[in-house]
């Protein structure tokens, strides 16, 4: 695998580890990112993966719970309680299993993006070419 390649930055932050070394753990508690990996040092202050696992938590889980209870009820048509008993569990597996890992992937793509905060420029700026 290239370091180059989009699979390891997103391997390590499925994995909880240091996007840069691949070694340290990137969190402190279940989503808790730590200061700094403690392997190479790397400081973890440009992540911010915002609201991001959590949308997309919610909406792959989501619409995965309400489609099999679509379908439950209308192929079975069970009483209330048993989508409850049913749903409930499946929703919290769907959610809170998924979220450290997708939290990992976004802050590892964001280092090896190198993404950052966008900036505004003046108008008129050379390098865009705006007279």
């Amino acid at each position: 695998m290239s370091d180059h390649s989009v699979t390891t930055p997103i391997g390590r932050g499925l994995l909880g580890h240091c996007p840069r070394c691949g070694e340290g753990k990137m969190f402190d508690g279940f989503l808790t990112l730590r200061p700094a990996c403690d392997k190479c040092g790397l400081d973890y202050g440009f992540a911010d993966a915002g609201d991001g696992p959590a949308v997309f938590v919610i909406l792959i889980g989501g619409a995965l719970v309400v489609m099999a209870a679509l379908i439950t009820e209308v192929v079975y048509q069970p009483p209330y309680w048993v989508h409850a008993a049913l749903w409930l569990p499946l929703i919290l597996l769907l959610t809170l299993l998924p979220l450290r890992m997708i939290k990992g992937v976004l802050i590892a793509l964001q280092f090896h993006h190198k993404a950052a905060p966008g900036q505004l420029t003046p108008k008129g700026d050379a390098a865009t070419g705006d007279q």
